[in-house]
């Protein structure tokens, strides 16, 4: 199969077929999610919880739990199958208020075999201030499936993990005043000078007066005053969707597992001459066993034969790539060659410490 069926022809960012919104460029300061993590107890498990002699943090966290609910449990003997220890991890979004629902993802810490049907405890989420945001508690929908017999068994996903929608309520607000800022950071999620000088010039065009300065490649600051904007909302609701048309650097990025190789607009290679060509070896056994003759004293012998030899593939020949080539003009060059996108890689590595290849070149 031709190597073009293999090359992804990625622009760097869409922007060379379009312009993108400011939004999908840029961070804004203070506009972030935070963190929480909690430790809680998932019941209702049809005998695939922890086994409490290998994981004793399960039955500590179940006997506080009753212990709160009213049943005193010390010194009783129980060993149920039905429960697991679980770390809960949610992100609360910006702004988020009292009493609003966000999703949680549970993961069993234990040797439990499956969340299956499982119910979560009403577990607290803390953050990294130690102070407890949100409460989670609900149903677990797993993401896998389990199939046990006497002497076979079969798992299909990740069934010791879920996620519970909706499955945690904000009890306590992050203390942010975003309105009261009177200055706005943008921070580029690809920092780039020429972009960060567009996105500079593009909102001093919408406010007809120098409002904002690029500050390095990855900052833009907006003075929120000189927008004479109601407020900061106002004014991040009046920028957000501008249109920019950013830059990046030229790129080539290889992953060797898969053969997949992924090559930016900009990628440009100097002239450079290109031959490839495969060693084959191969050993064969074919033992030969010789046989006394009839009615003679002996025994039977096994004499190895061994056949080995090296065939060398008829080359591709050498291929020069012209100077200053293009992303089109080396994908077809190089599908002159006929290798396969694994050959691709080791050549494209080869061009690069030859100096030829005149992009970043990252191997995943």
């Amino acid at each position: 199969m031709r190597l073009l069926a293999f090359v992804l022809m990625l622009l760097p960012t869409v922007a060379f077929s379009g312009a993108v919104r400011l939004k999908d460029l840029v961070d804004f300061d203070g506009v972030r999610g935070n963190d929480l993590v909690g430790y809680g107890l998932v019941v209702g498990l049809n005998g695939t919880g922890d086994g409490l002699r290998n994981s004793p943090f399960t039955e500590e966290i179940m006997s506080n739990i009753l212990e709160r609910l009213g049943v005193n449990v010390n010194g009783e003997d129980f060993r149920p199958k039905n429960v697991a220890a679980v770390l809960v991890t949610a992100t609360l979004p910006p702004f988020s208020r009292v009493g609003s629902q966000i999703d949680v993802t549970v993961s069993a810490i234990g040797d439990s075999k499956s969340l299956l049907g499982g119910t979560l405890v009403m577990t607290p989420l803390n953050a990294a201030d130690g102070q407890i945001y949100a409460v989670a508690q609900g149903t677990v929908l797993a993401g896998g499936a389990v199939a046990e017999g006497e002497a076979a068994k079969v798992t299909r996903g990740v069934p010791t993990s879920g996620v519970i929608p909706s499955g945690a309520r904000v009890e306590r607000e992050i203390d942010f005043e975003f309105s009261g800022l009177t200055q706005l950071r943008l921070a580029l999620r690809e920092p780039d000078f020429t972009t960060a000088g567009r996105i500079e010039a593009a909102i001093n065009r919408e406010f007809n007066r120098p409002v904002a300065i690029m500050r390095d490649s990855g900052t833009v600051e907006l003075s929120i005053p000189e927008t004479r904007a109601a407020s900061t909302a106002h004014a991040v609701g009046r920028i957000e969707n501008i249109l920019i048309e950013p830059e990046s650097k030229a790129r080539v990025v290889v992953d060797q597992r898969s053969g997949t190789i992924v090559m930016g607009q900009d990628v440009r290679i100097s002239r450079v001459a290109v031959s490839q060509g495969n060693l084959t070896l191969r050993v064969e056994e074919a033992p030969i066993a010789v046989q006394p003759n009839p009615f003679a004293e002996g025994e039977s012998v096994v004499v190895p034969r061994t056949v080995a030899g090296i065939e060398e593939e008829e080359g591709t020949g050498l291929a020069e790539i012209p100077e200053a080539t293009t992303l089109s003009e080396v994908v077809a060059g190089l599908n002159a060659l006929g290798v396969s996108p694994r050959d691709m890689i080791d050549i494209l590595k080869t061009i690069k410490a030859a100096g030829a290849l005149h992009a970043e070149f990252i191997v995943r």
